[in-house]
C-alpha cells in the first residue's frame, strides 16, 4: 500500500479509504487511485486489515419482531430506521449484518464489533438478551434508568401529549387508548396521553393491549363496541397499522370518522397519508434515528461515551 500511495502522491490512509471506495475521498481521487491499484496489480485485503486492527469492521443490526404477513420487515420499521443505519455505517467502511431477536443473534453480535437494536421488547426482553454479550450496544427505543446501553429514540411522552391536545381541542372528552404497554415506548405514549388529558378534564375509559397490526386494531375496537357501557369519542393508537384497524371497525359499525369518533395514529407511515380518510398521525423521523444509532455505535467502538438522545416528535393532522 506504501509503494501506491507513493506513486500516487497521496497518504496511505487515503489509499486505504480510495480502495474501500469511500466517499470521504473525493470522486477524481478514487478513480485515480483504483486505477493505478488495478495497474500495479494490487488488491485490496480486508481480512488482513481486520486481523490486524483486531475488528470485523462489521455491526450487527437485530431487529426485534417476528416478520408476519400483517407486519413484515419491509415496512417503514425497520426499513426507514436501517436507511439511515448503512447509510452511516458504510461511509464509515463498515458492513452491516441484519438479523432479527427470533433468529439467536448472539453469533452475529459477537462476530462483530458493535451492534445496534431496533426495538427493546416487551418489558426490556430484547435488551436484557444482548447485555451480557459485551459488545457496544445502542437501542432504538426509550431509554431506562439504570440500564446500560445507549439509547436513541423519540419522544414518546411529548407524541402522547400531542395526540391527546389535538383531541381536546377537536371536543373529544371520552378516549381510547390502543397499544401494548409492555413495550416502554407504548407505556411512554400512554403517560403523555393520560397526563393531557386529566389536566384539561378529559377521561382515559379504556386502555385496550393490542399488537402493532391491522387486525388487532380492528378486534379491539370491535370489543369496546361490543360493550355498550364503554362509550367513547377518541381514540389514540400506538401505530398507524392499528389505527387503521380501527378506522375499520368504525366502520363497519355505521359510525363515521371523525364525525362521530376522532382517530390518531402514530408513525405517520405512507399509508396514514393515502388512506381515505386520511389519517392523523404522530411522526417520528426514523430515518434521522438510523444515522443516530450508527453514530453512536462508531462512538463506543472508538472508546467514546456519547450520551442518549431524544428526537422530537410532531403531529401531522390530516382528515380524522
Amino acid at each position: 500500500m506504501a509503494d501506491l500511495a507513493e506513486r500516487a502522491q497521496v497518504s496511505i490512509i487515503t489509499v486505504s479509504r480510495a480502495l474501500r471506495d469511500s466517499p470521504s475521498v473525493r470522486e477524481d481521487t478514487r478513480r485515480r487511485i483504483q486505477d493505478l491499484a488495478r495497474e500495479m496489480g494490487y488488491r485490496f485485503n480486508a481480512t488482513a486489515r481486520n486481523l490486524r486492527l483486531q475488528r470485523s469492521h462489521t455491526i450487527a443490526v437485530v431487529v426485534d419482531m417476528k416478520p408476519t404477513p400483517e407486519r413484515p420487515m419491509s415496512g417503514p420499521f425497520p426499513l426507514d430506521l436501517l436507511g439511515g443505519i448503512c447509510q452511516e455505517l458504510t461511509t464509515a467502511g463498515y458492513n452491516v449484518l441484519l438479523t432479527t431477536g427470533q433468529s439467536q443473534p448472539a453469533a452475529a453480535v459477537q462476530a462483530a464489533d458493535g451492534a445496534i437494536l431496533l426495538g427493546q421488547g416487551a418489558d426490556d426482553t430484547a435488551v436484557r438478551q444482548l447485555l451480557p454479550m459485551g459488545v457496544p450496544l445502542v437501542v432504538w427505543g426509550a431509554p431506562q434508568p439504570g440500564v446500560d446501553p445507549v439509547f436513541v429514540g423519540s419522544d414518546n411522552h411529548q407524541g402522547g401529549a400531542l395526540a391527546a391536545a389535538r383531541l381536546i381541542e377537536t371536543g373529544r372528552r371520552r378516549l381510547v387508548f390502543l397499544g401494548d404497554t409492555r413495550h416502554r415506548e407504548n407505556a411512554e405514549r400512554l403517560h403523555g396521553f393520560a397526563e393531557t388529558l386529566a389536566s384539561a378534564g378529559a377521561v382515559l375509559v379504556a386502555l385496550v393491549p393490542c399488537d402493532f397490526t391491522f387486525n388487532a386494531g380492528v378486534a379491539a375496537v370491535r370489543g369496546l363496541l361490543a360493550d355498550t357501557s364503554v362509550g367513547f369519542d377518541g381514540i389514540f393508537a400506538c401505530s398507524d397499522a392499528i389505527a387503521l384497524g380501527a378506522m375499520r371497525a368504525l366502520t363497519e359499525a355505521k359510525l363515521t370518522v371523525p364525525d362521530d369518533v376522532s382517530v390518531i395514529g402514530y408513525d405517520d407511515t405512507p399509508m396514514a397519508a393515502f388512506h381515505t380518510p386520511a389519517l392523523t398521525s404522530v411522526h417520528q423521523n426514523w430515518t434521522e434515528g438510523g444515522v443516530r444509532l450508527a453514530q453512536s455505535v462508531l462512538a463506543l467502538i472508538n472508546g467514546e461515551h456519547p450520551d442518549s438522545l431524544i428526537l422530537p416528535t410532531r403531529l401531522v393532522v390530516r382528515a380524522t
